[in-house]
């Protein structure tokens, strides 16, 4: 008998606000000193009265928008009642049955086929404290309690591990181009779980869910999703029961494993928060946030594509950044008084300030570089005025320095050979250098000819456009 799948993911995702959710203290504890950032709110002391941080409303208003959601204009927190050691309270406040946004979707790509995921329901709450167990002692340090957090519910609409992979890559871009998640899954700022069951092909989905908890890797989601799959179709299959429960997810053994027992429906006592007031969201603000949503890379991308002739591929890598491609925006704006294709800055940006931006590990929002200064040294180039050669050691200088491409071009004298006879001398020179090389080409080993222009090159220090070399190397070696 043949099983399929049926997979429902939820995100928890930390905004990137200034404070915590329901308090003033500090977001920033992934630097800071242990229990430095806390206070009697988030410490869940006795008489401690929570305020609801307004700038995270409107990140979740922000995000449920871009996932095409209904904006509830009432919404109420509740208090959730579980307890754990980094629980400080005993209970979390979060949103049960009147979430801030619900009903939406985002259409995911796999095989060049277009499945819409429902997205059930994104909501409000707060982060827990962190345990950390050293030598056989558990510590907790609480300054990430009260960090606000975005849960994002999907519908069980998955069946397959390249459906999810599709989703998660795409919903960590988005949060990423909102500007509401910092999309560092190795910090936990991005925390992922999958709901996973099986049945027989072609029946509806009743299978017992499996919970996999807290994957804070995409490689550890679709890993612990195709382990879990596979180990409940051979359970079955040997004529077992998958029993609905919580398992984490062991990366060095590549194995999930049992952490709690779910027999029965959680109940984690749901009551409205006495301490916050119900929110009513205006419709005015709704229609605001909405007009100052930016551009989504799935559209950004086809937008490049169409309106600047670049590949697919091309588009995708400069649309998947926001800050990448609104550099590339602003340099295309730059490049059309002097006309300069956005293809040929495609090619700068994604070859050689992307190999700059990877070697360093810096942003490129923080880059000395601006897009008008690009534009110069791309003009440069086209123009003859220095070579390419010379114009990827003179980005790299701009990028180290910020210093613009003409200054350094002039101090450091690397102005193209542009005279004729210069140019045939260092030819002549090459070619009575190496007879052999210039006996194969004549012999028609056409290949050798990139073995010649690259002598050139290094005998003018870069300074020859290689094209004119290359003309000027037939013109001496055949006639």
């Amino acid at each position: 008998m043949k099983y399929e799948a049926t997979i429902g993911i939820e995100a928890h995702a930390q905004l990137l606000t200034a404070s915590k959710m329901y308090c003033a203290c500090s977001t920033g504890y992934t630097t800071a000193a242990a229990n430095s950032l806390v206070c009697p709110v988030c410490l869940g002391m006795p008489g401690a009265l929570p305020a609801i941080n307004r700038r995270a409303v409107e990140f979740a208003l922000i995000t449920g928008l871009a996932l095409n959601c209904d904006v509830a204009e009432f919404s109420k927190f509740d208090r959730k009642n579980y307890h754990y050691p980094d629980l400080a309270k005993g209970y979390q406040i979060s949103q049960y049955d009147l979430p801030l946004c619900r009903n939406g979707w985002m259409d995911i790509k796999t095989d060049d086929k277009t499945k819409r995921i429902r997205i059930q329901r994104v909501h409000l709450e707060e982060d827990t404290g962190k345990l950390m167990h050293v030598q056989g002692q558990s510590l907790i340090d609480f300054n990430r309690s009260g960090v606000p957090l975005l849960e994002i519910v999907t519908a069980p609409d998955f069946t397959s591990v390249e459906e999810v992979r599709a989703y998660a890559q795409k919903l960590h871009t988005a949060l990423r181009y909102l500007g509401v998640n910092s999309g560092n899954m190795e910090d936990g700022a991005l925390r992922l779980e999958a709901n996973v069951s099986i049945h027989p092909a072609g029946t509806p989905a009743n299978g017992n869910l499996v919970e996999l908890k807290n994957l804070n890797s995409f490689r550890a989601l679709w890993r612990s999703v195709e382990y879990e799959i596979q180990r409940q179709k051979e359970l079955v299959l040997a004529g077992g029961a998958v029993r609905r429960e919580t398992r984490g997810w062991d990366d060095v053994q590549g194995v999930t494993f049992v952490q709690r027992s779910k027999e029965h429906a959680d109940d984690y006592r749901y009551f409205p928060e006495p301490d916050l007031p119900p929110l009513e969201i205006a419709r005015t603000w709704v229609d605001e946030l909405r007009a100052k949503l930016p551009e989504l890379p799935a559209d950004r991308c086809h937008r490049f594509a169409t309106e600047h002739s670049l590949s697919s591929y091309d588009s995708a890598l400069l649309a998947e950044e926001r800050a990448v491609g609104d550099f590339f925006e602003k340099a295309v704006a730059v490049g059309r008084a002097v006309s300069i294709t956005p293809k040929a800055i495609a090619n700068w940006l994604t070859t050689d300030l992307f190999h700059l931006l990877n070697e360093t590990g810096v942003e490129i929002k923080d880059i000395k570089v601006a897009p008008a200064q690009l534009i110069e040294l791309i003009d440069l180039v086209g123009r003859g005025a220095i070579s390419r050669a010379s114009g990827r050691h003179v980005l790299k200088v701009m990028f180290e320095t910020g210093k613009s491409a003409a200054d350094i071009v002039n101090l450091e004298g690397l102005v193209c050979i542009a005279d004729a006879e210069s140019l045939t001398s260092v030819v002549d020179e090459v070619i009575h250098d190496h007879p052999a090389a210039a006996a194969q080409y004549k012999g028609g080993k056409e290949a050798v000819l990139r073995f010649l222009i690259g002598q050139v090159m290094r005998a003018t220090g870069g300074k020859a456009d290689a094209n004119r070399v290359a003309e000027a190397l037939k013109r001496r070696l055949i006639g």
